[in-house]
């Protein structure tokens, strides 16, 4: 998939682990958006992160432009090298620099309670599941 889009739906930033340098978002099954699925996207080796909390109409995840990196490079003193690991989240101007996204959704009435990225956990679960990374 080249890019990631889910419209119409709350993402909120549910965490980041400094030491790890992990950062997951996520958007809960919820009846006022008539959502029965719980979506999960995973960046890691985090560099640099320009997020909102949340992000009340959806999520789309694609790599910068050049003309986007050239103005965060001017911003933010990137290197040439992080080009190719600028990720835009939303049409808002949020960034961040790392690995490639991952995706995770999982209806969520059959899943596990716990996070689609815990990583002590077999992969793919026992209940359906979709999964992904942007290109």
């Amino acid at each position: 998939m080249p890019d990631f889009v889910r419209t119409g739906r709350l993402f909120r930033v549910t965490g980041f682990d400094p030491s790890h340098r992990q950062l997951m978002l996520r958007s809960e099954a919820l009846a006022m958006d008539e959502t029965t699925t719980r979506v999960e996207v995973y960046i890691g080796h985090v560099r640099l992160m320009l997020l909102r909390p949340y992000y009340r109409d959806g999520l789309h995840i694609r790599r910068a432009t050049e003309a986007e990196f050239a103005e965060l490079s001017e911003r933010h003193g990137l290197s040439a090298d992080d080009a190719q690991w600028t990720w835009m989240i939303a049409d808002d101007g949020s960034f961040v620099v790392g690995s490639v996204p991952s995706w995770r959704e999982a209806e969520y009435s059959l899943m596990d309670r716990e996070s689609l990225f815990d990583f002590s956990k077999p992969w793919p679960p026992p209940y359906p599941a979709e999964w992904g990374s942007v290109e």
